[in-house]
Order: C-alpha cells, then structure tokens, then sequence
C-alpha cells in the first residue's frame, strides 16, 4: 500500500499530542497551528462570501476562534456564535485574539458558510436540547456546512449519531483520522474529508484506512502456475461461482478452476470447469488459493463439499463467502485451515457470532461492527473482511483496517461474490493475508468507481481491469 493513513481513537490521538507536549510544544501553539491551517481551507472555500463560526467551551471551541480570528485577518465577513464560555486553558488563550463580530445566541445569522467548532472529537454523548435547535437553526440559515475535527454530535471512537444530522459539505480531520469519519453510521454524514497535518507523531501499529495498493507486473519469466491457481469451488447455484471465478481472472492469478459437475451456461472459455469429484480435483498440488461459499447452497451435498476442501492435508489459503459462512461453527473449527479469510456480510457476522457462542460486544470505545469482526477474528483465527457500506478487515495480533467507503451502487446481488474472487486471486499470487484482504478490497471499490452508477455484477467485473492497471 503507498504510504499510512492511521486511524485513531481519541485516546491515541491525546497520547499523540501529549507526546508534543511533553517535548516542549505549548498547546496553545498546537491549537493555533491546527485553527490556521483549518483557516486556510474555510478561506479557499468561502471564496469572499460571509462565514459564521459557532465555538463550544472546549478545545474544539478553542479552533474556532483561531479560525475566526485568521479569517477576520484577511478580512473576511466572519461572525463568531459562542453560547458558553471558554473552559479549558488552551481556549481561554484563543478568545481574547478574536476581535470581531459576536452574535447573540438568541439572534438569528444569516450568511453564506457554517463552520461548526461546537464540540469535536471528545463528545460522547447528545447536545442539549438547546443546542441542538442552536445548531439546526444555524445550518438551516447558511448554505454551505463545514466541520472542524468531527460535526457536532457524533460519537469519534464508536460512530454513532446521537441525533439525526444531515449531510455537511466539508469536514476537516484535525490530526489524524478518527473511526467516526470512515465507519457508519457516521461516516454518511461527513461529505468530502480533509485531513489536516498538525505533526502528530504516530506509532507504526495503528489502525489503518486502505489506500491504493502498488501491484507488481507478472515477472518476464512468469508463467500460469508461477502466478497462481485459483480453484473455485461450485455448488447448488453455479452461476454465483462462474461470477467469482470471472473476477478472479482479473486480480492477477493466472489460471482459474471451476470446480463443479457441470459447465454452467455462459461460461467464458477461458475458465476451465473441472468436472472430476470435488476429492479428487482438490488434491491438485498446484491449487494456490480456493474460494468456496458463492451458490454453494445450504443442504447436506453444500456441506460435504465444505468438508472436503477443509479436510486437505495440506494449508492452502481459502476463503469462504456466503453459504460457507453458514455452514461452519465450532465443530469445524479444528479443521479450518490457518491461512482463512472470511467475508460476512451483517447477517453473516451475526450467523458467526452465534455459532461460535461469541458474546454481543459493547457498543463502547469502537464502531460495533468492528468489535463483532474483531470477536470472530479470535474466535477462528482467520482474517475477517467485514463488508457492506463500511468495510473492516481484521486480524487477531495483526491490526485493523477500514475501507474508504465504495459507491452505494454496490449495493446489488453479485457484488460480494467478485469480491470472494479477488480476494482469492490476491491469494493465489503469494500476497499474505491481510495485505491481499486490503488490496481486494480497494480493487472492488474502485471498479464501482469505473463502474459508474446503475451496474451490475457483471459490469464491475468489466471494471476491475482498469481498476488493476490504476495500480501498476
């Protein structure tokens, strides 16, 4: 992946400032470099029109008023709104600088930007009833919506929205990505994401937001076999398989297997179908990943089919989707081979969750589809992509990432069999786990992207091409 783009929970993001801290950085000079640099962007974005700047008590608040003052600087038509007091120290410091307008509370602002500084990361928990009709009269007035840090009314560590906020334009990320920015229910609300540099030192380790991976061109000496087998296990319902085996075609394995008694109709020539007894075509040695799950049925023939890719001998990388998920529970687990992705989708994560007796997480300190990904990451000892609108890869001891969010037009039947199949082709290339996890999931989003709205399955498998050669 081209370069890191941790994401922090408020916690590691105080520890990171308190490391400036301690070398000797004032914090009121940390919250003057983080406002100007906010300033600059609110600047660029007004464009000459009027800017209202609602500040809190807190640090958040403290932001705002170094926004204000830079922008009244530069003469700009900038009003501060402040229903309460500075309160801590760093605040105190910024509110004397300002020297401009201040609006009533109870007066109405009508201008052409808001930028909220109510309350930033440290929230946790609703506004007041009056600062919440504060903060909807506010937006309602003002045509364009920025927020600094995080908009008031989220939760940073877990997400969540305690009120029902709309959509805002711009929100500037001071520092360091926080979960709330990238995972749902939150992440819906954010619109375009800046992140701004204020020289926070972060530790190797951290969770990670996926970045556009750099892939490597077959070697002039590669061959099919040198690029990997990727054997894609068929059941009650083919065509779910054929579609999986197309899109691994397209993830930089070299040769795909269908193994399934028969050849399903539509099937490009290129896909070879291998019609011999699931045993017998699995003892293959040059198989380099296998993915089974995609119209594999829930009957007892889908269950033996299961049972036999995870009674091999010998570790090959697999990964199970959809019907596969359903199938396996604790009494599997002994036989689950150690390099196991697994892709569930909510309902999928649940189904796992209770097959392996795992405990309901709390909803505190992270996003809770993590925390459940998490859970069955220990429980199975796999690498768990949790997919859907927001998308979280994890590994037990290994850390933990999070997809930018795809196009909704992902949102069809199919899609998440393309993503089984590149995922099992990363594989089949000698990618490790998690490396493979991440890079799948980027390619399956940014074929969306290509895809364009209104497409189906088969049309974001036609994207993935381009999406690859994006990488190259």
């Amino acid at each position: 992946m081209r370069g890191r783009d941790p994401v922090l929970t408020v916690a590691e993001v105080q520890a990171a400032e308190q490391a400036l801290f301690d070398a000797g950085l004032p914090p009121f000079e940390l919250m003057q470099r983080a406002g100007n640099a906010a300033a600059q962007w609110v600047w660029r974005v007004a464009a000459g029109r009027s800017v209202t700047v609602l500040c809190g008590p807190g640090n958040n608040g403290g932001d705002g008023y170094v926004i204000a003052t830079w922008l009244h600087r530069q003469g700009c038509d900038v009003a501060v709104v402040a229903p309460m007091e500075p309160a801590t120290d760093s605040a105190k410091q910024a509110r004397p600088g300002y020297d401009g307008a201040v609006i009533p509370q109870d007066e109405t602002r009508a201008a052409d930007v808001f930028v909220d500084c109510l309350f930033g990361s440290g929230q946790n928990r609703p506004l007041s009833n009056e600062l919440w009709a504060m903060l909807q009269d506010l937006r309602g007035t003002h045509a364009t919506h920025i927020a600094v840090d995080l908009p008031s009314g989220v939760g940073s560590d877990d997400a969540r929205l305690f009120h029902d906020l709309s959509h805002y334009d711009i929100t500037m990320a001071l520092g360091a990505w926080k979960w709330a920015h990238w995972a749902m229910p939150a992440a819906a609300v954010m619109g375009r994401r800046v992140l701004i540099d204020i020289g926070l030192n972060i530790d190797d380790g951290k969770a990670q937001l996926i970045g556009k991976p750099s892939l490597q061109r077959p070697s002039a000496r590669a061959h099919k076999y040198t690029r990997g087998l990727v054997a894609v296990v068929a059941g009650a319902m083919p065509g779910a398989a054929a579609l999986c085996a197309r899109a691994a075609q397209h993830g930089g394995a070299g040769y795909v297997k269908l193994l399934c008694d028969y050849a399903p109709h539509g099937l490009p020539d290129s896909i070879v179908v291998d019609q011999r007894p699931l045993e017998e075509a699995l003892r293959d040695p040059r198989i380099a990943a296998i993915v089974i799950g995609p119209g594999l049925g829930r009957e007892a023939e889908a269950k033996a089919r299961l049972a036999h890719v995870l009674g091999l001998k010998r570790d090959v990388p697999t990964v199970l989707d959809a019907d596969a998920l359903h199938a396996i529970g604790p009494e599997f687990s002994p036989k689950l081979p150690s390099p196991l992705v697994l892709t569930p989708h909510e309902g999928e994560l649940a189904a796992l969750l209770n097959a392996y007796d795992c405990a309901q997480p709390s909803t505190e300190g992270a996003p809770e589809k993590l925390l459940k990904a998490q859970a069955i990451a220990r429980a199975t000892q796999a690498t768990v992509v949790a997919k859907g609108a927001d998308t979280f890869i994890a590994q037990e001891g290994r850390g933990t990432a999070i997809a930018p969010p795809a196009p909704s037009w992902l949102s069809v039947a199919g899609t998440g069999d393309v993503l089984a199949g590149l995922i099992a082709s990363r594989l089949a290339t000698g990618t490790p786990l998690g490396q493979a996890a991440r890079e799948a999931v980027w390619l399956h989003g940014e074929a969306a992207r290509l895809s364009g709205p209104v497409f189906s399955a088969d049309g974001l498998v036609a994207a993935l091409q381009d999406a690859y050669a994006a990488c190259l």
